[in-house]
């Protein structure tokens, strides 16, 4: 192992969006919600590893969600960001496999900093402090964990037992793992002494990690070994094989953590998991009554509560609320005591079982081109607001049940129907008919807006017959 051997820190952006329902969704989880920042969860998880002096991240995710890591990735700077791209969730533990495969083959002297993508952490400089600590380990052959002060008995957090009292801790042994707790069994956790909070952050370099996968899950990298043997270049992407699905469903807590031996580095500043809308609350500014606003919200007469508004134009008023996370977004709103927040998961499970739309997707829909937002729907017409990125280009596509009409609102539009390509400017507009081949594009500098006017016997998103896509998409 190299004495300066380079930190690539793992960014796992998975997720099923639930747990903070409606502004996080199965469509667009929320390491991609911004909270009333500027920056996405994700985006402060790069700027964090950046301000600590690691290199260039490995991002692990699903095929839903490529483009999105990749925008919000160029947005932080990162022109050639390195995606590997799972064909279906299989847990923590494969993903990290797979990406200390990724590493063996390029940067086979590097350490491993893995991290999920979601958390909420203050103070950088303690940040880049604990990941110094870790790395002089980690350059000797060990694992490292990184643990956070506990502040209250949490039973939906995992914990690590060190071997010594955690005010003493600047790194200590770890002893065992418990995940999830009880709350009498957390709260037994929490006076002890020597437990920390699982942030799920932890280092380690990839000769041990692949050495210690081997030795405690070998099924889990006979799968992913062969995955990777079917793996080809998907665009700026890296798409692992379908094989990669029967690697077990492990996290890698259970899969290695659990059975090995390390040590654990503890952080100073302050870290939450954004798991329910409760710890939203605790993390932001609260008024002398205890109550934080977001966006366009108002509170009367209310206490120890969250009034959240995650849509511009949308209107949150509380009066008279104790205890209360009130949410809503454009198409959706969420009432809640602050105390059952931990259930609003099982509740968008039943609502997704009724195939209510709400429940996993938005009405804006991100695309590798742009975006679109269906503005209104009827049973044979809908009309959606267009926005393409410059550059951005849609497939060459038919359609069987519909005709479209499309009115430029903003920028300059290139559009091919059959074999005629015409530029249509801003108050222009053009009909495609039933069933015949066409394509939009922007190939001006600033964003292409358009209103989109479909009519027909069916309108779902799967009337789409694709001839020709620089994406890539089936």
């Amino acid at each position: 192992m190299k004495p300066h051997s380079v930190i690539r820190p793992v960014i796992l952006c998975g997720g099923d969006g639930q747990r903070l329902w409606p502004v996080s969704r199965k469509s667009m989880p929320k390491q991609f919600a911004t909270f009333g920042s500027q920056l996405s969860l994700l985006q402060h998880t790069i700027q964090r590893f950046e301000d600590a002096g690691c290199g260039a991240p490995i991002f692990m995710t699903h095929e839903d969600y490529r483009f999105i890591v990749a925008e919000q990735a160029h947005a932080m700077g990162i022109s050639s960001p390195q995606i590997v791209i799972e064909p279906n969730a299989r847990n923590t533990g494969p993903s990290v496999f797979a990406a200390s495969e990724v590493l063996l083959r390029d940067d086979p002297d590097a350490l491993m900093l893995v991290t999920p993508a979601d958390h909420r952490m203050d103070g950088d400089l303690d940040f880049a402090n604990a990941v110094a600590i870790a790395a002089k380990k980690a350059r000797l052959g060990h694992i490292v964990t990184f643990g956070a002060h506990p502040t209250s008995a949490q039973p939906d957090y995992g914990y690590i037992r060190v071997g010594g009292t955690v005010e003493d801790l600047e790194i200590l042994p770890f002893t065992s793992f418990i995940e999830k707790p009880t709350q009498d069994e957390a709260n037994t956790l929490f006076d002890s002494g020597n437990c920390l909070w699982n942030t799920g952050i932890f280092m380690t370099s990839v000769t041990t990690m692949q050495k210690t996968f081997s030795e405690c899950a070998p099924d889990l990298v006979s799968s992913v070994r062969t995955a990777f043997e079917a793996v080809k270049p998907d665009m700026d992407f890296l798409r692992l094989g379908q094989v990669f699905n029967n690697a077990p469903n492990i996290s890698v807590d259970h899969a290695i953590l659990e059975n090995a031996q390390g040590w654990c580095v503890a952080l100073k500043g302050k870290w939450l998991d954004l798991s329910d809308w409760k710890n939203v609350w605790d993390d932001m500014t609260q008024d002398a009554h205890g109550v934080a606003t977001h966006g366009q919200a108002r509170a009367v007469d209310c206490a120890n509560s969250l009034l959240f508004s995650g849509s511009s134009g949308v209107e949150v008023v509380g009066i008279g609320l104790k205890n209360i996370a009130a949410v809503a977004t454009k198409d959706a709103v969420l009432i809640a005591d602050l105390d059952d927040a931990r259930s609003v998961s099982n509740v968008v499970a039943k609502l997704a079982v009724e195939n209510i739309p709400q429940a996993t997707e938005f009405p804006r829909h991100a695309r590798p081109w742009g975006h679109y937002e269906t503005l209104s729907l009827g049973g044979r017409f809908q009309v959606k607001s267009i926005v393409v990125k410059p550059g951005g280009k849609l497939s060459l596509q038919s359609h069987v049940h519909r005709a479209e009409h499309w009115v430029v609102v903003e920028g300059t539009a290139t559009v091919t129907i059959g074999h005629k390509q015409s530029l249509i400017g801003e108050n222009q507009s053009v009909y495609i008919p039933l069933g015949e081949v066409h394509r939009l594009e922007n190939s001006g500098k600033v964003p292409l807006q358009l209103i989109e006017v479909q009519t027909g016997t069916y309108l779902g998103e799967d009337d789409i017959v694709r001839y020709e896509d620089v994406y890539e998409r089936s």
